[in-house]
């Protein structure tokens, strides 16, 4: 599968995949109890000061940082059509925060630094007679799926380019569909011969 963590180092490369989780998790639900438009404003500007920062590594992705802003400015104009363009802003403000933050933990933390992590905070569900691994190892399937998706939009889109001369769009659905399933039956039955059922 592929991965959209980037080699080129930044300085949040050099943090601990425990701190930058804990970090995302603080700010990502920080920009929920914050109400306001300046405050929102603010914690937006940080976002993407941060991204800026990090600019060499996210610039594998600006595809996606372009979809980002195209959702942005939908929900402002679908809220704004109806009258409610302060509640429009408000939901693209935190969905632009919420995304850089995800972004920025994705490009700079190995997947394997994710599942390690995940496996100290599980360790208290011993207790309860569940196995921790299995449980971090399914959480970092689903984030790896979430990103070989990406991955894989990125590459269609590419070729249909290529091909077509313009974006691929709803075109992509059905093989995309068709490769995410492949990968997922390959993942799966290399799951069941390693770990049995």
């Amino acid at each position: 599968m592929g991965s959209l963590y980037s080699e080129h180092l930044t300085w949040l490369h050099r943090w601990s995949a425990s701190v930058k989780l804990w970090s995302m998790a603080i700010l990502g639900s920080g920009i929920f109890w914050v109400d306001g438009l300046v405050p929102l404003a603010v914690a937006a500007l940080f976002c993407v000061g941060l991204s800026c920062s990090i600019w060499q590594a996210m610039r594998a992705i600006r595809s996606l940082l372009t979809s980002l802003a195209l959702a942005a400015l939908l929900i402002t104009g679908f809220h704004a059509f109806w009258g409610h363009w302060e509640v429009g802003v408000t939901s693209a403000l935190r969905l632009a925060c919420a995304a850089c933050l995800g972004m920025a933990l994705t490009v700079t933390t190995r997947s394997s630094d994710l599942i390690d992590v995940l496996e100290q905070l599980l360790r208290p569900v011993q207790w309860l007679g569940l196995r921790p691994e299995r449980i971090s190892l399914q959480l970092a399937l689903m984030l790896r799926f979430t990103e070989h998706f990406f991955v894989q939009w990125n590459k269609l889109d590419q070729t249909y380019r290529l091909r077509t001369g313009q974006s691929g769009g709803r075109h992509l659905l059905a093989p995309l569909i068709v490769q995410l399933l492949q990968t997922s039956r390959r993942v799966a039955d290399a799951l069941f011969l390693r770990l049995g059922p």
